[in-house]
């Protein structure tokens, strides 16, 4: 069952509990992240999400990693383009335990220099493992060649030299900016009574002081082609198009699409490039959708003498779609699977945790499980072809490619998908 509550002052608190659960999944949310960012302070929202582990008036780092581990707890956070998230996962019987480190660590942390000169380290190091990692790498010049000069198309980590130039006061003042309650929910689901949670965290969030209005660009599209040539084995890329916002009811047919085309091994991408023609080992699309926009797009890497025909058939295959080449029986395959998906994830209490958090940060309410299912369930094939002519559009098809390849190489006219 789902509840809600909301404080004076504007912090959300919601739960669904899950009795026949013997764990709770706890997290403290804020609706910031990269895209909230100044150019010059790109990354300071990962830094932030670091430190919080690093210190508070009543505790060390070495005690907090303790503490959690004593009880058990999987511990996490992660920062992403417009949250920041602070969670664990416990038995019921430490809910009360885990509550307090996390209160302590959200509101109490001191972001002490030498902790931060430590830190600043591990995420230069943690940039060094992206810059290494092709794979990750390309996606982050994609959203940077798709969204240019907007904070969407910012890396979530920063660069290097934005994570040198991070100083405590830069970190305080974006805390005062954005750290404020009406941002906050307190998401929780599994064996967890609604007013328990209320009453342990009440009295620490509650007096926490609202901040001003703060409202977020939309981004323009960009189009075109980028060659980042890199001296390694394969050439990596990831074209794309737009995507409906995470709010938008077209993100359904969309979700469809993306199963369809490259979501899972019977997508018509993964056998027409991997298993039948075996130009790449690693090929699927992706949806990144948010409040305002969103990106539908084709990851792939193959050898540098594999590319055209790889992109060949990409565009053929988006070509067959956008002309109507489907049926209501592959709209029907594709929704079993993403319902099945989705009824699994209801086993696993951080995943409804999140998911509660994420709607009402999106919709402001809950949106159950068998909404979701009975928006699938209506999607029919005419809506995936409409929605592949919305996101393939020759005016905002973007690739970017990294690895032994120039634009002069690119023999297949793919910002043209007709």
């Amino acid at each position: 069952m789902f509840h809600k509550s909301v404080l004076p002052n504007g912090v959300r608190i919601i739960s669904e509990t899950l009795p026949h659960f013997q764990s709770v999944s706890l997290g403290i949310w804020v609706d910031v992240g990269s895209r909230d960012e100044d150019i010059d302070k790109n990354g300071v929202s990962h830094f932030i999400e670091h430190m919080i582990f690093k210190g508070t008036r009543k505790r060390t780092n070495l005690q907090i990693a303790k503490e959690l581990d004593a009880i058990g707890g999987l511990s996490n956070a992660f920062t992403g383009k417009e949250n920041t998230c602070f969670h664990s996962k416990v038995l019921a019987k430490h809910f009360e335990d885990l509550s307090d480190i996390l209160t302590d660590i959200f509101l109490n942390s001191l972001f002490d220099p030498e902790e931060m000169e430590r830190e600043r380290m591990v995420i230069l190091q943690e940039i060094n493992m992206v810059e290494d990692s092709p794979e990750d790498l390309i996606h982050v010049i994609f959203n940077s060649v798709f969204w240019p000069d907007h904070p969407l198309g910012f890396p979530v980590l920063g660069t290097t030299r934005t994570v040198l130039n991070i100083k405590k006061q830069t970190i305080t003042d974006y805390i005062k900016k954005f750290y404020t309650p009406e941002r906050i929910i307190i998401s929780a689901a599994g064996a967890v009574e609604h007013n328990r949670l209320v009453e342990q965290f009440r009295p620490f969030f509650e007096e926490l002081k609202p901040g001003g209005n703060y409202k977020r660009s939309k981004p323009s599209i960009a189009s075109g082609i980028r060659c980042n040539e890199k001296d390694i084995e394969q050439v990596h890329i990831c074209l794309g198009g737009e995507a409906p916002p995470v709010s938008d009811n077209k993100r359904f047919p969309a979700s469809v699409l993306n199963t369809i085309l490259g979501g899972n091994m019977s997508s018509r991408l993964f056998q027409e490039i991997r298993e039948k023609m075996a130009l790449a080992y690693s090929v699927y699309s992706f949806i990144s959708a948010y409040r305002d926009a969103g990106i539908f797009g084709i990851y792939v890497a193959s050898s540098p003498d594999n590319v055209n025909a790889t992109l060949e058939i990409i565009k053929r295959e988006i070509t067959r779609i956008k002309q109507g080449d489907i049926t209501q029986s592959d709209v029907d395959d594709a929704v079993g699977h993403l319902i099945g998906g989705l009824l699994l994830s209801c086993e696993n209490t951080e995943s409804i945790m999140m998911r509660i958090a994420r709607n009402e940060f999106v919709f402001g309410e809950y949106r159950s499980i068998d909404d979701i299912i009975k928006e699938l369930r209506n999607v029919k094939a005419s809506d995936v072809v409409d929605i592949a002519n919305y996101s393939f559009k020759d005016e905002n098809i973007v690739l970017a490619s990294l690895g032994p390849l120039k634009e002069s190489d690119i023999k297949v006219d793919i910002t043209n998908i007709n």
